[in-house]
């Protein structure tokens, strides 16, 4: 004869043979309790492979997930380019890409852009280990060479131009929404300082910008999501935890350069004073930036309010600028020269200075020569703009 069990709760004393509904056999109780044995052990089965499918991400993954969603940069359906030089910030960069692609965290189309300055004799060695690098992780890659004739003194700043024309070149021929470059936190700390050291204003006291567009007529955006977060040494950290090496550039040993013994000699210094100066100068430009901004819309509209033709760009009316506050009105100047020139390029403070005396000392009609050949005179209370002061002037 069959045993019965009396379920939880249940308060009537059943004896041997009798069957009711709040009773079960004990067999049958053991066969729920295996079942739901292999169902958690299933369960754990599942979740144990969906791990290795899916690993977890590295803590740098993860940071620069989280940095990529604050700058609001799309995760999906677009094409990115990402330069690589195969130094560690941009192994890095890559490998986390890299990462966050097999993670299915980003479904973007990546494309490895690097270009060849010919500054160096291994420069030839770095394409060559890049491009290796690149193919084994299973991206196109496109290696691009430039010419960059300069004095020392400009050439890093030549050597920035030639590479960002070529990302955008490639960005066009591509049709990249994204170009993604890897400066960190200690570029972003050398470069205020070098600006700061060379007299600039908030500007460049901002430093880098982690977000803009590529050039100004075109859509594509210029973003560097390390900025905010990576040190030089998480990037070389992180590529010892995959194991992978990265090239050297023995430029970034030498202390002709300006940035060089900013990095080498000022910085440790100031380290002495505050151990994480790297970062309270970054949040300074980030500061910088916010401000800078808010300036350059209040005079955008004061230069758009003193425009005597919004048809042309090349006269402006004295009398607002006049009462207005020097920052402001500095700033409304320089973006009127930048418009009618096209450009800053050679123009200093000194010259802004001058310009703005011309609104701020009535003296009658005086004239201001700029760099390239341009001029700015006043009369009549109006500031004209002529492009070409004569025709030996050499632009």
């Amino acid at each position: 004869m069959a045993s019965y069990v009396r379920r939880r709760g249940d308060r009537k004393q059943v004896g041997y043979g009798e069957r009711t509904s709040p009773i079960a056999p004990v067999s049958m109780l053991k066969s729920i309790q295996q079942m739901k044995i292999r169902r958690r052990t299933g369960r754990r089965a599942a979740r144990s492979n969906s791990r290795q499918k899916h690993p977890s991400l590295s803590r740098f993954a993860k940071n620069l997930l989280r940095e990529w969603r604050r700058l609001h940069l799309p995760v999906s359906n677009i094409t990115t380019i990402v330069g690589v030089s195969g130094g560690a910030d941009s192994v890095a960069l890559l490998l986390a890409l890299d990462e966050l692609i097999r993670a299915n965290k980003l479904k973007v189309k990546l494309i490895v852009a690097h270009i060849d300055h010919r500054l160096r004799k291994t420069s030839a060695d770095d394409a060559r280990w890049v491009r290796a690098f690149v193919q084994q992780l299973g991206y196109d890659i496109s290696i691009s060479r430039v010419s960059v004739k300069s004095s020392r003194d400009n050439l890093e700043q030549a050597a920035r131009l030639a590479r960002y024309k070529s990302l955008s070149a490639l960005a066009q021929k591509r049709q990249a929404a994204l170009v993604l470059t890897a400066h960190t936190m200690d570029d972003q700390a050398e470069t205020i300082l070098l600006n700061l050291l060379r007299g600039s204003g908030a500007e460049g006291l901002g430093g880098i910008e982690p977000v803009r567009p590529l050039t100004e007529s075109a859509e594509t955006l210029l973003a560097r999501p390390l900025i905010p977060w990576a040190r030089r040494h998480d990037t070389e950290q992180y590529c010892g935890e995959r194991q992978i090496d990265f090239r050297h550039d023995e430029m970034n040993e030498d202390e002709t350069f300006a940035r060089v013994r900013i990095r080498r000699q000022l910085l440790p210094l100031m380290e002495t004073f505050n151990p994480r100066i790297s970062e309270a100068i970054s949040r300074t430009g980030e500061l910088l930036r916010d401000d800078d901004e808010a300036l350059n819309r209040a005079a955008r509209r004061l230069l758009e309010l003193s425009t005597e033709d919004p048809a042309k760009c090349d006269r402006l009316r004295t009398d607002l600028l006049a009462g207005t506050l020097p920052a402001l009105r500095r700033r409304a100047l320089r973006l009127w020269l930048e418009k009618c020139r096209g450009d800053l390029r050679r123009l200093e403070f000194a010259h802004i200075r001058a310009v703005e005396n011309l609104v701020t000392e009535n003296r009658g009609a005086r004239t201001i020569e700029l760099p390239g050949g341009s001029s700015v005179w006043r009369k009549d209370g109006l500031l004209t703009f002529n492009r070409r002061t004569s025709a030996r002037a050499k632009p």
